[in-house]
C-alpha cells in the first residue's frame, strides 16, 4: 500500500498541472502547507481556519468541496483519506474565476488584508490563471482522481458520505418533482416491482435511485416516522417474501431481515431510516448474489443451501460435490458459470457476511468471531474480511459504533 510520501505528492501534482495546469499542493490536518509552496496558506489564520473548514466539507460530502479565499478568487480541497483515517487534503491552488467582477485594486486589498506585502500580492495575483467555473469542476475532479488512482488509497468513510448526500438530494428532488405536478399522494407499490426488477439484474445503483424515489414518495404520503417507519419494515417483508417465493434457497434472509427491522424499529428520524434502509438493500442484494435468484439449477441451489447451513465449520469441494451428487469438476464449473464464484469464494463470502453481522450486533471479540463463522486463523480471518470489505474487523467494528451512537 502507497503512504503519503513526498514521491507519491510529486507524482500526483506533476500528473494534475499537466491535465489542467493548474499545480495542486498538500496541506496537513493543522491547516499548514509545508515549504515556502503557498505564501498565501501561511498569511495568517482567517485563511487556515476557511481552508481547515473546506477539508471538513470534502470529507462530510466525499467529494472536493469549493470555496472562495477572497471574492473572485476560488480555491478547491480534496480530502485525503484512506479506509477511514483522514490524512491531510489537496488544494487545488486559488485560480480567477472568469465570472468575477473584483476588479485587480479589490483583489490587492484583499490580499493586503491577508498579510502580504503589496509586492507579493501582486506577484500573487499575477500567478493566478483565470478558469471558468466548469473548468474549475474539471480540475477538481482530475485531482481527486489522479490522486487515489496513484495512492491506490480506499477512501471509504467519504465514499459513504457521498452516496448519503446524493441519497438526500435524489429524495428531495423526488419531493419536489411530485409537488409541482400536484399529483394526489398514495404509496408508490408499483415501485416496489421495479425495484425488484433492478435486485434481480445486479442493479445496484438503479436499485438505489428507485428506492430513493420510494422513499421521497413515502414522506409525502405521511411525514409521522411511525407510519415511514412501517412502510419501510412492509418494504423490506415485501422483498424478503418474493425472494424466498422465488427460491427456497434464500430461507437465510429472513434472520437477515429481522435484523434490519431492528435498526428500522430503533431509527430516530426520517434520515436515520433512510440511511438504515439503504443498507438494508445492499445487504439484501449481496445475499441474492451469494445465492442467485431464481436460480433454475436445482444443483447450484442445492450446494449454496449447503455451503449457507455449514459455513461455520470446514469445508470442502468434494464435500459440497457429495452432497449434491455430482463430481468435484462438473460442480466447480456449473457453480462458477451461474453465480460467477468458486466454491471457495461463496463459502469465504457467507464467513465474511456472518462476520460483518456479529461485529455489528454483538461484544464477542474479533478472535471468538473469526473462529464463530468458519476462520481457524485470525490473520486468515483479517487477511480475507480486509479484502472482501476495505478495512480490518476491529475498524469495522469501531466504525459502525460511531455511527450508530
Amino acid at each position: 500500500m502507497s503512504t503519503l510520501s513526498k514521491r507519491l505528492l510529486t507524482d500526483v501534482i506533476r500528473s494534475v498541472h499537466k491535465d489542467t495546469g493548474v499545480r495542486p499542493f498538500f496541506m496537513d490536518l493543522n491547516g499548514q502547507v509545508p515549504g515556502d509552496l503557498d505564501p498565501l496558506g501561511n498569511a495568517g489564520p482567517r485563511v487556515r481556519r476557511l481552508r481547515l473548514y473546506a477539508l471538513h466539507e470534502s470529507v462530510n460530502m466525499g467529494e472536493p468541496f469549493f470555496f472562495e479565499t477572497a471574492p473572485g478568487l476560488s480555491s478547491w480541497m480534496v480530502a485525503l483519506e484512506n479506509r477511514g483515517i483522514i490524512h491531510g487534503a489537496m488544494i487545488g491552488g486559488d485560480v480567477i474565476s472568469t465570472e468575477s467582477t473584483t476588479s485587480t485594486e479589490e483583489y490587492l486589498r484583499h490580499l493586503a488584508a491577508m498579510g502580504l506585502s503589496p509586492d507579493a500580492a501582486r506577484n500573487y495575483l499575477a500567478t493566478r490563471p483565470a478558469l471558468s467555473p466548469s473548468t474549475m469542476m474539471e480540475a477538481a475532479v482530475t485531482l481527486q482522481k489522479a490522486f487515489y488512482q496513484v495512492s491506490g488509497w480506499k477512501p471509504v468513510q467519504m465514499e459513504e458520505n457521498r452516496l448519503r448526500m446524493k441519497q438526500q438530494k435524489q429524495i428531495a428532488e423526488a419531493v419536489e418533482d411530485q409537488r409541482r405536478r400536484g399529483t394526489v399522494f398514495a404509496y408508490p407499490f408499483e415501485k416496489e416491482r421495479i425495484l425488484l426488477s433492478h435486485i434481480r439484474a445486479g442493479d445496484q445503483t438503479g436499485a438505489r435511485r428507485v428506492l430513493n424515489e420510494m422513499l421521497g414518495a413515502m414522506y409525502l404520503t405521511s411525514p409521522k416516522l411511525v407510519v415511514l417507519r412501517a412502510r419501510a419494515i412492509e418494504l423490506m417483508g415485501y422483498l424478503t417474501r418474493t425472494a424466498v417465493e422465488d427460491s427456497p434457497v434464500m430461507e437465510s434472509l429472513i434472520t437477515r431481515n429481522h435484523r434490519w427491522m431492528e435498526r428500522l424499529i430503533r431509527a430516530r428520524d426520517f434520515e436515520e431510516l433512510s440511511r438504515v434502509l439503504t443498507k438494508a438493500l445492499n445487504d439484501f442484494i449481496e445475499g441474492i448474489y451469494l445465492h442467485g435468484f431464481n436460480r433454475s439449477n436445482a444443483h447450484v441451489s442445492k450446494a449454496l443451501d449447503f455451503i449457507t447451513r455449514n459455513y461455520t465449520r470446514p469445508i470442502t469441494l468434494q464435500e459440497v460435490a457429495r452432497e449434491v451428487g455430482l463430481s468435484a469438476y462438473r460442480l466447480a464449473h456449473i457453480v462458477k458459470a451461474h453465480t460467477g464464484k468458486t466454491i471457495l469464494q461463496s463459502i469465504l463470502h457467507a464467513r465474511i457476511q456472518s462476520a460483518r453481522q456479529l461485529l455489528e450486533s454483538t461484544e464477542q471479540s474479533c478472535t471468538e468471531i473469526a473462529y464463530a463463522v468458519g476462520f481457524n486463523d485470525q490473520s486468515y480471518f483479517i487477511r480475507h474480511f480486509k479484502r472482501l470489505t476495505g478495512t480490518t474487523p476491529a475498524r469495522y467494528r469501531r466504525t459502525r459504533m460511531i455511527r450508530g451512537s
